[in-house]
Formats: C-alpha cells, sequence, structure tokens
C-alpha cells in the first residue's frame, strides 16, 4: 500500500504529539487538536491502516498508537520540517567560538556541553586525532520517562559503553546519519536512536560528533542542531 496524503499528514502529528508527550495518541486527541476536516471515525480508520501497514502501533487495546521504528524512519526522510533554527545555540554558539578556538579541548568540551543541554540528549564528541572521547548530558536524558524502566537505563549505559569501544573504527560518511531503533548496528539498542556526523575540529582536527537517546527524541531539533555544528566547524 502507497501511504496517502493524509495518512502522512496524520502520522507526522501522530510522531510530533508522541515525541512531546511519551503518551499514545488517540483519534480523539487529534481531532480535538487539530481540527481536522475529516470524521473521528475516518480518523481511526486511517490510524487503523497506518497500524496495519507497521507505521504505528497499539501497546494496549484501549490505548492510542505509538510510532514504530518504521513510523519514525519516514517521518526522518519524509515529514522533517525544513529549515529549523534554534536562534539562542546559534547565538551562544557564535559568541564563544571564537574566544575559545586556540585551545581545542576545551573547545570541544563547551561544545559537547552546548550540544547535551539544547539536544536534552547525550552528546559525545570525539578527537580522532588523539583518541579523546567526550560525553555530556547524562543529567537531562535520565529525566526522561522512557528511563523510569530501570532496564532501559542499564540497557542505554550498555549501548553508550559499546559505542564508545567502536567509535575509533566507525567509517562515517559524509552527512548526517540516523539510526533509528534496531537500524543500529550495535547490541541493546532497539528502543534508542543515534545521530552522528563526521566533522572537522579547529586546526582541522578530525572527529565525530553524535547524540544518543530514546527512539522518542526531537529528530526535527537535533539533526538541525548536529548539522548546523558541523556547518560552523567547516569555517574553521
Amino acid at each position: 500500500m502507497e501511504i496517502t496524503i493524509r495518512q502522512k499528514d496524520l502520522l507526522g502529528k501522530i510522531v510530533k504529539e508522541y515525541i512531546k508527550s511519551a503518551r499514545p495518541v488517540s483519534s480523539k486527541l487529534l481531532e480535538k487538536k487539530y481540527k481536522l476536516s475529516i470524521s473521528p471515525a475516518t480518523i481511526r480508520i486511517e490510524m487503523q491502516d497506518l497500524t496495519r501497514e507497521g507505521f504505528l502501533f497499539q501497546p494496549h487495546t484501549s490505548a492510542g498508537r505509538v510510532p514504530t521504528d518504521k513510523g519514525y524512519r519516514f517521518f526522518v526522510d519524509t515529514l522533517l520540517e525544513k529549515g529549523f533554527f534554534k536562534k539562542d545555540f546559534d547565538l551562544k554558539i557564535s559568541s564563544w567560538i571564537e574566544k575559545e578556538i586556540k585551545d581545542t579541548i576545551q573547545f570541544i568540551q563547551s561544545l559537547t556541553k552546548d550540544l547535551a543541554f539544547f539536544s536534552s540528549n547525550l552528546a559525545l564528541s570525539y578527537l580522532s586525532d588523539e583518541k579523546i572521547l567526550w560525553r555530556e548530558g547524562w543529567v537531562k536524558i535520565l529525566q526522561k520517562p522512557e528511563f523510569r524502566e530501570k532496564k532501559l537505563v542499564s540497557d542505554f549505559a550498555e549501548l553508550l559503553r559499546n559505542f564508545e569501544e567502536e567509535i575509533k573504527d566507525l567509517k562515517v560518511n559524509s552527512g548526517i546519519q540516523v539510526y533509528i531503533g534496531k537500524e543500529n548496528f550495535l547490541p541493546k539498542a532497539k528502543n534508542f536512536s543515534i545521530i552522528i556526523s563526521k566533522c572537522y575540529f579547529p586546526k582541522k582536527k578530525r572527529g565525530i560528533l553524535a547524540i544518543l537517546g530514546p527512539k522518542r527524541m526531537d529528530y526535527n531539533k537535533n539533526i538541525s542542531l548536529l548539522s548546523f555544528c558541523t556547518r560552523l566547524l567547516e569555517q574553521f
């Protein structure tokens, strides 16, 4: 089945709502919040079709719908908003980038902290030439509702450990790469997403930037932040 324009619209709204609330999204919520020009019965039918095609799943019989890996992937590839711009992030990074450019280590540490802060996820930076890795953002990420489950905390810790062990051998192509759930190349990753990009830190030192977090991360924001950082670093 080829997904219709109306189904694309509904899927995009469902993904965004779930990212915001971490709660299954119901047809009633969609009708009430977005004042759609279709009946509640039609919304339910469309959601059932999206579920049947693997874009959504229903965690409980009486619950609304939650995006699947396939749903997130379609959202990232097709429905992301173009031109997302985090002005306060731009101003903050631009304000200190030239001041700290002489001290590469301090620069990368500050960049990693800000990337973690604005993404609300775990941020990693890796300086390939010197094999130094930074990670920031534990406090914020552990406040997310997903990590109320202890197993997910231990799974995420193992994912991070595996990622850190493999990072020196990663072959990162040009552009932003997004791995969602089971697409991830590491074990214990089915509930998480990784956004990663190669970059060049000041003085043309090779490196990697990455954001790790639950699948329910804000892809619009995080992809834009990582893209902004890599583009900015190209100036130096």
